[in-house]
């Protein structure tokens, strides 16, 4: 080649116009916020999905505010965009479950203060009539065995949620690609997913918060599988690296709240007045399942 160092740089300055223009986007494109709770005059900005949907984070967020006097911003994300959005330095602090995500933040330098703050499990939910038998199935992934066996109709999200995540690495251990018209993806929420699956009498993989809170808008279904600990859901607290956002601070000391025994009552109790069952388990009953 006649003039490489002119290649060399031509390349050098498409990826730092590239990388300018990642961070420009996601500068001139703030993520939506969902909700807000509390009446502070601090503010942080939190990610997450379930933990939000279902009304757990209004709790917790305005119980801190009355302590601390700062406002919980939440921007719905699933676990896969709340990461992302921590390393972009769009939120403050995130709620996820996927450890894997979470190990990688963590050895990159991004994220810190990793606290453990509860855990659920995972059902697989399907039609009452149960084509592909899977309430005889003897783990997750022999019951998604029978489901792609019987090519019964399955709903995935498909959005790298962990939710996702942990169904794409059952398939994997079941052996199996999922394809073909049985297989549906929704790329949306938990509580759409449901939905859909009801629609569509559709197997579906739903965390049991959403299943307890929720269940009245999927009639066509039941709960056919449980049980596996592999399907034991732990949520891990992350927040950014000390000065990587305005808020940062105010949003470790949340993640404190949270761990603390007036936060974790908060968790282990939160839905059974109105379900007469809790949503969530605490930390101490989470730790067991820790991977």
């Amino acid at each position: 080649m006649k003039y490489p160092h002119l290649l060399i740089s031509t390349l050098l300055t498409t990826l730092l116009l590239g990388l300018g223009m990642q961070t420009s986007t996601a500068q001139s494109n703030p993520p939506k916020v969902e909700a807000t709770y509390g009446q502070g005059a601090k503010s942080f900005k939190l990610a997450t999905g379930s933990p939000g949907e279902l009304g757990l984070l209004q709790q917790l967020g305005e119980a801190f505010d009355k302590k601390d006097g700062a406002r919980l911003v939440w921007i719905k994300a699933g676990s896969g965009a709340s990461l992302n959005l921590l390393k972009t330095k769009q939120v403050d602090i995130i709620m996820v479950h996927a450890p894997d995500g979470v190990n990688k933040a963590i050895a990159e330098g991004w994220a810190t203060g990793r606290t453990l703050i509860g855990s659920n499990e995972f059902y697989i939910v399907g039609p009452k009539a149960d084509k592909a038998k899977i309430q005889s199935a003897s783990s997750g992934a022999d019951a998604y065995t029978k489901i792609a066996k019987a090519q019964a109709n399955f709903i995935s999200r498909g959005d790298k949620s962990g939710t996702h995540q942990k169904e794409m690495d059952i398939w994997k251990k079941a052996g199996v690609v999922p394809e073909g018209n049985w297989y549906i993806v929704t790329n949306d929420f938990m509580t759409a997913s449901l939905k859909r699956a009801n629609a569509d009498k559709a197997y579906f993989m739903t965390d049991s918060s959403t299943w307890v809170a929720e269940k009245n808008i999927a009639p066509e279904l039941q709960i056919l599988y449980r049980g596996d600990p592999y399907l034991v859901n732990t949520y891990d607290a992350l927040v950014a690296p000390v000065g990587a956002t305005d808020n940062r601070d105010i949003a470790a000391k949340f993640i404190q709240f949270v761990a603390s025994d007036e936060g974790q009552t908060i968790i282990r109790n939160y839905g059974k007045s109105q379900y007469k069952e809790a949503l969530y388990n605490d930390a101490v009953y989470a730790k067991q399942y820790v991977q």
